[in-house]
């Protein structure tokens, strides 16, 4: 959705000298080449992965996520993105019993508290959540994170292919352009739990590039299509 924006995730790339090529798939813009992504960012929309009927580009979509989770190359799902990458790898998406939506938190699991991302991450990790849909762990996945609505809330595939069922990247700008849009979860400007979020996420976000890139697995440009 056009409100929306990869926020943090956008700034910790830039920061990398990494460059950005946003595709807007629900705008026409084309699939691009596996073999020209070296990294991908899938972020969210209002519909569910399983309406490929509705938006053909899904299942296009889904194998390009794919193809990249296979070749072991960075792949971060974040809400929609993260039900797609369930899905590309084979689990099933489907409605939840009711949207969770508001500022909540997520548990880490045993392997959520040793894995690179959260490692530094003290007890219940504070989130926004925004989705109606869940959806099964994938075989060969290790869940890392939980809710008390969700059991399935983050998740790693391989080493570098991470679905995010919440939202750890809003940044000030995002939180303005969300507020318009969700004024009954959103407090104010001073909320202190969006700074909370923003805290934890920019870790979490900036832990996600370091280790493409100290993998040697990102360029420092033309390198992360989103």
């Amino acid at each position: 959705m056009a409100w929306e924006g990869p926020g943090l995730i956008a700034f910790e790339a830039r920061e990398r000298g990494l460059f950005l090529d946003v595709r807007r798939f629900d705008q026409g813009d084309s699939i691009p080449n596996p073999d020209r992504v070296e990294g991908l960012v899938v972020m969210g929309g209002p519909m569910g992965a399983y309406e490929t009927d509705k938006y053909p580009y899904l299942a296009q979509e889904c194998r390009l996520i794919r193809e990249l989770a296979h070749r072991n190359r960075p792949v971060l799902g974040v809400c929609l993105g993260a039900q797609l990458l369930a899905s590309a790898l084979g689990a099933n998406v489907y409605p939840g019993q009711q949207a969770e939506v508001g500022f909540g938190s997520v548990d880490l699991t045993a392997e959520g508290k040793q894995d690179f991302l959260f490692e530094p991450v003290e007890g219940p990790v504070p989130v926004f959540h925004r989705h109606g849909d869940t959806f099964d762990l994938p075989a060969g996945a290790v869940l890392l994170a939980s809710s008390k609505q969700y059991l399935h809330q983050a998740f790693r595939f391989g080493s570098r292919a991470y679905g995010l069922q919440f939202h750890v990247e809003p940044d000030s700008e995002t939180w303005s352009s969300w507020r318009e849009q969700l004024p009954n979860q959103l407090g104010g400007v001073d909320d202190p739990r969006q700074s909370r979020v923003e805290q934890v996420g920019r870790g979490v976000i900036s832990r996600f590039f370091d280790a493409a890139l100290s993998q040697g697995i990102l360029s420092r440009r033309d390198s992360t299509k989103s």
